[in-house]
């Protein structure tokens, strides 16, 4: 069963949506054999990279008040909670342009460390409020993970799979999807959101029951 995951790394419901997934994908035990491709999505793909601040930007683009905005991040910490992720989101102080990380990611998938890095810089960002866009993070983390740092330092400092990346999500905004977390699989069947555990269980025994 292939699974694409459509995420940014800045998005806290694909956290929530992610870890929500390999729940299910742990109670279905050997029931089903899936693998995970991790998409890119930029939510906000014409973010400088020094960033704006984050209730500034929730203002800006959904009109939300500071007091919906604390209430949002009431429900994502509770969410995480049941999902066993950290939100330390008075840590996260501002939004950043994650294309550079989403270019990481596409070159982690061919060196087979791709989920470790995506776990990582999620962790990076939200339970440590670094910025997901600053090279020096990047290497880091890269590093971390298990990825030959000196090679990332190289793929930050050029263009490489820039066009990938590009590509990629042109893609997928052309099969409609503008909105993430969005869970693709067969390539056919859709899960739209950062669904419970139970939700997500549900559908894959289902589609597997299907054929």
């Amino acid at each position: 069963m292939k699974i694409d995951f459509l995420s940014d790394v800045s998005c806290p419901w694909c956290v929530i949506g992610l870890k929500a997934l390999e729940q299910a994908i742990a109670q279905l035990g050997d029931a089903v054999t899936t693998e995970i491709h991790f998409q890119p999505f930029e939510l906000n793909p014409q973010m400088p990279a020094q960033g704006q601040d984050i209730t500034e930007h929730l203002a800006e683009k959904y009109g939300a008040t500071p007091e919906q905005s604390e209430q949002t991040r009431a429900m994502i910490r509770a969410r995480g909670e049941e999902v066993g992720f950290s939100f330390a989101l008075d840590k996260r102080s501002r939004i950043y342009n994650t294309f550079d990380a989403h270019r990481l990611l596409h070159w982690a998938e061919q060196e087979g460390r791709q989920l470790a890095l995506k776990h990582a810089l999620f962790k990076a960002y939200f339970s440590a409020g670094e910025n997901p866009g600053a090279h020096e993070v990047l290497v880091r983390i890269a590093g971390e993970v298990g990825l030959d740092a000196a090679r990332a330092q190289e793929i930050l400092s050029s263009d490489a799979y820039a066009e990938d990346v590009r590509k990629q999500q042109r893609y997928y905004l052309e099969q409609g999807i503008n909105a993430v977390p969005a869970v693709i699989v067969n390539g056919r069947h859709l899960i739209q959101g950062g669904q419970p555990a139970k939700v997500f269980e549900q559908a894959l025994r289902q589609i597997a029951a299907d054929g």
